[in-house]
């Protein structure tokens, strides 16, 4: 019998720092439990440097990784919608559960401001995903 992993989809303005730090951190943390996927508003040319450089200190990197618009069709494949900040406008409903999490946009930040970004977010994912 075959199941499909739960899919996980961060959501922030820009695609670039918070959603892509939630991804990388739910995949560090859960391995296969769940895909990780993440998606912006308006999505920024690049991942955030400083970002990338503090969950590179974990070993990953996602400096390949390529900001990319939600989707309806993101939000109708997803089985919980994790909005980094809250009051985002989506671009249709979602099919599954929706978390609204509040974390400050690193877009101007570096490297030693994102650090507490990084465990905040990562203690969020233990909470209340990988309690699942």
């Amino acid at each position: 019998m075959t199941t499909t992993k739960p899919v996980i989809l961060f959501i922030c303005q820009h695609n670039a720092g918070r959603s892509q730090l939630g991804a990388a951190l739910l995949e560090h943390f859960a391995g296969d439990r769940f895909t990780a996927t993440s998606a912006g508003l308006a999505p920024s040319d690049a991942v955030n440097p400083a970002v990338a450089a503090t969950v590179a200190e974990l070993g990953l990197d996602i400096t390949d990784r390529v900001p990319r618009a939600v989707t309806a069709a993101d939000l109708d494949q997803a089985d919980v919608v994790v909005l980094m900040k809250p009051g985002l406008t989506l671009p249709a409903t979602p099919r599954g559960e929706v978390l609204a999490w509040s974390f400050p946009n690193p877009e101007a930040w570096d490297v030693q401001a994102v650090r507490p970004l990084r465990e905040a977010v990562a203690e969020q994912i233990r909470t209340e995903l990988l309690t699942r």
